[in-house]
């Protein structure tokens, strides 16, 4: 027997996904084709077909993406999963309750998941699925046994109004589906689901604020896709501009602060070790739950807005403590004297090889990472895991949980580091953009690239671009930086990150870009079309400065 997470009929091929997939960045909104370079099954389209994959991966804005697949026509007939999964299952809920366009979710056992994988077509149609020999029937997810306190009740009756009772349904649709008993207050949220990476998005936001929505806890704000203050005055067209413009006003309309940040643990109040907060996006979530010590589920975009509007959210997942436990030991081999560049590096690598699982790495303490190289490494994990943490044994704050027993170690050496640099260096020699700042740059990354800089001037046929959130702009600002990076021919622009940005922000020109985001380096393929470079901060300065990238590998992997 299965579980149908979201109830809908389907018919269609079967696809097997040979591992999870980010929607965002991973699947083209507009078509269902996977284009994703770096997936086994790219250039594979998902419209129509009983996609079967072992869960979900990467940001938490590919339940807005499904949504947008299933208004457009483009969907899946059917989402089959072997393991736990919530973004893709919300935007699937999100289409049939608000929009009436039902998208079928199943949640398979693995010996059942494995018969399902063998056969060419399936159907599933009154709580069974039939494909060739195999009837399976499906157990149809019920919240009739959650225990709600009064207050919820009240909201689920109407007392706060239209929009805080939609979302506490879907609340507690989904706490049903993680296995939750009862919903748990948190202190705070980020709202992920204000990027524009498809209509969707707004027309949702636009009519939860057309119900009334108002956020009851602080509330900050994703980057958005857009420079806010000055997106006209940058040539971006207005049949894009507006509508993301108008998306981060529905939220702000709501009640939440126009932070604009991928990195709100950057912020002024960022939440301390054991608070429950409710975050979305991926990278921000990783950070919270691993360096913090705060605790959050990878809430998927939609459930954000849902959670902010009623200040409670499932009580599953990480926000108890037993299932914050490393399952995969991760013990790492750096050669030589590694750079910055080293920590996106191990966490697109501890990730996959714990897409599934919270690993515990072992071996780099010695090297002192500071909170930047920590944001590297939790955002490219992101990329390639769906766990919600990851711990760094004498490093991050609950790394002495004990692994869970019989917990499987992974090594990870040289060989695997010049793998993967390989990898994120397919594009050529000369490096027409510079891409900074996914997440969003620091403070003191900004300060680092001034003084990488030395006084130099950036190479003016090679854009050099920074991204970073509006509070991190006004530090810069008062202390000097934002000049002496301006002065030496960098562009910094709020708002954006490159995970959101566009023409004519994005040059339309540049062919090959240089990153120091192994988040980036992994998704830029596919978002931008682009051939990618990569190195730490100090070889991307000087990639500035040349307009060449450094050749060979760098000298701690040489």
């Amino acid at each position: 027997m299965g579980v149908l997470a979201v109830k809908a009929e389907a018919a269609g091929a079967v696809l097997l996904l040979d591992e999870g997939l980010s929607f965002w960045g991973g699947v083209d909104p507009a078509t269902g084709q996977i284009i994703d370079a770096n997936h086994p099954q790219h250039g594979a389209s998902l419209a129509g077909r009983i996609v079967m994959m072992p869960t979900s991966r990467g940001s938490c804005t590919g339940s807005g993406v499904l949504l947008e697949l299933a208004l457009n026509g483009h969907a899946p007939a059917a989402l089959v999963f072997r393991e736990a999964e919530d973004i893709l299952t919300l935007g699937a809920l999100i289409a049939g309750r608000m929009f009436d366009r039902p998208l079928a979710v199943v949640r398979l056992a693995a010996a059942d998941y494995t018969a399902l994988a063998g056969e060419a077509t399936a159907r599933i149609e009154d709580r069974v699925l039939e494909a060739g020999a195999l009837r399976l029937e499906l157990a149809e997810a019920s919240a009739e046994g959650l225990a709600l306190s009064e207050t919820d009740r009240a909201i689920l009756n109407g007392a706060k109004g239209k929009a805080a009772q939609l979302a506490m349904e879907v609340t507690c649709t989904m706490a049903v589906g993680q296995g939750a008993e009862r919903l748990t207050d948190v202190s705070r949220v980020h709202i992920d689901g204000c990027i524009y990476a498809s209509p969707a998005n707004l027309r949702f936001a636009e009519a939860m604020a057309e119900m009334g929505g108002q956020v009851v806890i602080p509330t900050t704000m994703n980057a958005i896709s857009v420079d806010r203050e000055n997106w006209q005055s940058q040539g971006v067209p207005q049949l894009f501009g507006d509508p993301a413009s108008r998306l981060a006003d529905a939220y702000v309309t709501m009640g939440a602060k126009p932070s604009f940040t991928c990195a709100p643990y950057l912020l002024e109040e960022r939440p301390s070790e054991g608070e429950d907060v409710a975050w979305a996006e991926s990278n921000a979530v990783i950070y919270a739950n691993s360096v913090l010590g705060a605790r959050t589920v990878k809430h998927p975009d939609f459930l954000d807005l849902f959670i902010a509007l009623t200040g409670r959210a499932p009580l599953s997942g990480v926000y108890l403590r037993g299932n914050r436990r490393p399952a995969r030991v991760i013990e790492v081999t750096v050669p030589g004297q590694p750079d910055d560049g080293v920590w996106p590096m191990l966490g697109w690598l501890v990730g996959q090889a714990a897409p599934d699982c919270i690993p515990l790495i072992r071996g780099v303490d010695h090297l002192q990472p500071n909170e930047d190289d920590l944001k590297g490494l939790c955002a490219a994990f992101g990329t390639t895991s769906a766990a919600p943490m990851l711990h760094v044994a004498g490093v991050t704050p609950e790394a002495d949980l004990l692994p869970l027993e019989g917990a499987e170690v992974v090594t990870l050496d040289a060989a695997d580091f010049a793998r993967v640099w390989a990898q994120f260096n397919a594009g050529g020699g000369k490096v027409d953009l510079v891409a900074l700042g996914s997440p969003h740059f620091s403070l003191t990354e900004c300060h680092r690239l001034v003084a990488a800089l030395d006084g130099r001037q950036c190479d003016p046929a090679t854009t050099t671009l920074v991204t970073l959130g509006r509070a991190t702009l006004a530090a810069a600002k008062a202390d000097g930086t934002l000049a002496a990076l301006e002065a030496a021919g960098v562009k910094v622009v709020p708002d954006i990150c490159w995970c959101s940005i566009s023409e004519p922000v994005f040059p339309p020109e540049a062919k090959v870009l240089m990153t120091n985001s192994g988040k980036y380096a992994h998704y830029a393929p596919g978002l931008c079309g682009r051939a990618v470079r990569f190195g730490g901060l100090q070889a991307c300065a000087e990639t500035a400065v040349s307009g060449v990238a450094p050749e060979g590998l760098p000298d701690w992997l040489g």
